[in-house]
């Protein structure tokens, strides 16, 4: 079978898709989810300095060198900032398949939306925020990405987020003033089957940027909206859901030809 290949978020790690590489393992499918760059130091380790500069196009390289050192293209799967990294890398690199829970806009793919600056403000009015570490903290987490969550759960992801770069949060909130073009995808190469879960209450990711993402995708795509379904998807019956949409999907999806897998 197909591997899959997973991309976490900001201030993530590839813990949260510990639950559902397992349901993936027990239907046959490999997968792979490396931690980016400077994420797999303990949460509580003061960040290096030298991550708040690291940018967007650190973090596709990285990708993008990780991919290519598999024994297959696999199919390239991301959550929030995850998921535009995996439009991003598949718009280069070619996949078999693409699925994007939650996903980050892209230059083109932004939906204006209150929640999201509300969510982000205990990091962009902190001095210099663009070219230090990040973390958000704890009340804003809440808010605007565990919302519709049960309390203990989301106590237990806020105590397991890392820090992660204010360059890469510059570039992919504010392109038009970061002017490096590293969130420009070019939709038109993904012609991939394409499966999109979010959630209808998602704060700092609204419904529209993926609306807006299955819109500007080339190839067909399995469109999913969850109710009451926050941002976070990794929980109870959420995960369950999209664990069944995942496997579903992925059940049907046919194997394409070698030759139109431009693979590097």
């Amino acid at each position: 079978m197909t591997p899959v290949f997973f991309i976490h978020g900001m201030w993530s790690t590839p813990a949260v898709f510990a639950r559902l590489r397992d349901r993936l393992a027990g239907a046959g499918h490999l997968s792979y989810a490396p931690a980016l760059p400077f994420h797999d130091r303990p949460p509580d380790a003061p960040p290096p300095a030298e991550l708040g500069m690291v940018g967007v196009e650190d973090y596709i390289a990285f990708l993008v060198a990780e991919i290519a050192a598999l024994p297959e293209p696999p199919i390239i799967a991301g959550h929030s900032m995850g998921g535009f990294l995996a439009q991003a890398v598949a718009a280069r690199v070619g996949a078999p398949g693409l699925i994007l829970f939650s996903p980050a806009a892209t230059a083109s793919t932004n939906v204006p939306a209150i929640d999201p600056v509300r969510t982000m403000l205990g990091v962009v009015t902190k001095t210099k925020w663009w070219e230090r570490p990040t973390k958000i903290d704890a009340d804003h987490a809440r808010r605007g990405i565990y919302n519709e969550v049960p309390p203990a759960v989301a106590d237990a992801e806020i105590a397991a987020l890392v820090w992660d770069s204010g360059r890469v949060l510059f570039e992919m909130a504010l392109p038009f003033l970061a002017r490096t073009g590293s969130t420009r995808v070019d939709h038109t190469r993904l012609t991939m089957p394409t499966l999109i879960v979010t959630g209808d209450r998602d704060r700092i990711t609204p419904a529209g940027i993926a609306r807006a993402t299955a819109r500007r995708i080339a190839g067909p795509v399995d469109y999913h909206e969850i109710p009451g379904a926050s941002h976070w998807l990794w929980w109870g019956a959420v995960e369950e859901t999209v664990g069944d949409l995942v496997t579903a999907w992925l059940a049907a999806l046919p194997t394409p030809p070698d030759a139109e897998l431009p693979f590097a």
